[in-house]
């Protein structure tokens, strides 16, 4: 219990309180349509409105709070413990990889012009979120099955402990590479490289564009296509950076761990800081997205204005359709 106790552990709630709130006002503004983006723009901010929603509340508020905070709640029975298990392991690859199918979807839109048409339709965008969640779901499927009722009263499991199998097997530790791998080592790289295509892909277009309005003695600071593409952009790396920033320094901790083949923390209370910190680091990022959008879009603020003076006006309008 000495090291659960530790002072980082006083902003879970915090972030609970905060985060919570936060992503359920986004999704009913991105519910509305008003922000002027498109419909699967749209559909890919919802879906990661909810991951993000997911990670508060089973990384945050089930884990790290009622777990730490009421030993005597429904999680001491084990298959409620198993489930929670796979609820968090789920949760936080559904938001990585919401993310990345994102920014992959902005990539086609901005660099590949025949694809464009074909794959950035809403029903598309439905298509790729529907694949991501099975494939999330079948990769933590074995999740609760890593662990093992602590003991038994009359018939009834309690707890869970981690199973002898579980830490000698090959087949666990390619599981657990698995998990790491999807959940913050191949969700990053790709990040980088989307960004950077698309990135170099604009700067190229832009200047082309720029030079050609000059030459029609035209001013490329009014052009409407610059525009929109400076604002896709600044939407695109500050959601995708956001992630970077949030869940690299934990994606270094889980790859010394891996390398180093390190199961138990052997009494390294340095370790052991340095992963909840940056836990709670990755788990910061879920609140980050609306600060996003409420920076980079106009429309999103003015639709928060709306809605935080009625709250329930959203929700009114969408059942009476």
């Amino acid at each position: 219990m000495g090291r659960q106790a530790l002072p980082i552990q006083i902003f879970y709630p915090i972030l609970a309180v905060i985060g919570v709130p936060v992503n359920l006002l986004s999704f009913l503004i991105l519910l509305q349509g008003k922000c002027g983006l498109s419909k699967e723009i749209t559909r890919y901010m919802m879906a990661m409105t909810v991951g993000d929603l997911m990670v508060l509340v089973f990384n945050v508020t089930v884990s790290q709070i009622v777990r730490n905070h009421s030993p005597d709640s429904v999680l001491k029975y084990t298959p409620v413990c198993r489930a929670s298990a796979f609820l968090q392991g789920f949760s936080l690859q559904l938001t990585s990889w919401f993310t990345v199918s994102f920014t992959f979807d902005r990539f086609v839109a901005i660099c590949c012009g025949e694809l464009r048409l074909r794959y950035c339709t809403e029903r598309t965008a439905a298509v790729v979120l529907t694949a991501v969640s099975l494939i999330n779901v079948l990769t933590n499927i074995p999740l609760p099955f890593g662990y093992e009722p602590c003991f038994t009263v009359n018939r009834v499991q309690y707890g869970c402990c981690t199973t002898v199998g579980s830490l000698a097997s090959p087949v666990w530790a390619a599981h657990r590479w698995v998990t790491m791998l999807s959940t913050t080592f191949l969700p990053i790289p790709a990040l980088l490289l989307l960004n950077s295509l698309t990135a170099r892909h604009i700067l190229v277009a832009s200047r082309a564009r720029r030079a050609l309005r000059i030459g029609r003695r035209g001013d490329p600071r009014g052009d409407p296509e610059l525009k929109g593409r400076r604002t896709s952009i600044v939407l695109l790396f500050a959601v995708s950076g956001s992630f970077i920033a949030m869940s690299a320094p934990i994606s270094v901790i889980h790859a010394w761990v891996g390398v180093t083949e390190t199961v138990t923390f052997k009494g390294s209370s340095s370790l052991y800081l340095a992963v909840q910190i940056t836990f709670l680091l990755m788990c910061t990022g879920s609140c980050t997205n609306t600060c996003v959008y409420a920076l980079t879009q106009s429309r999103f603020r003015a639709q928060m204005k709306a809605v935080v003076k009625s709250p329930f006006a959203p929700l009114i309008k969408q059942f009476s359709q």
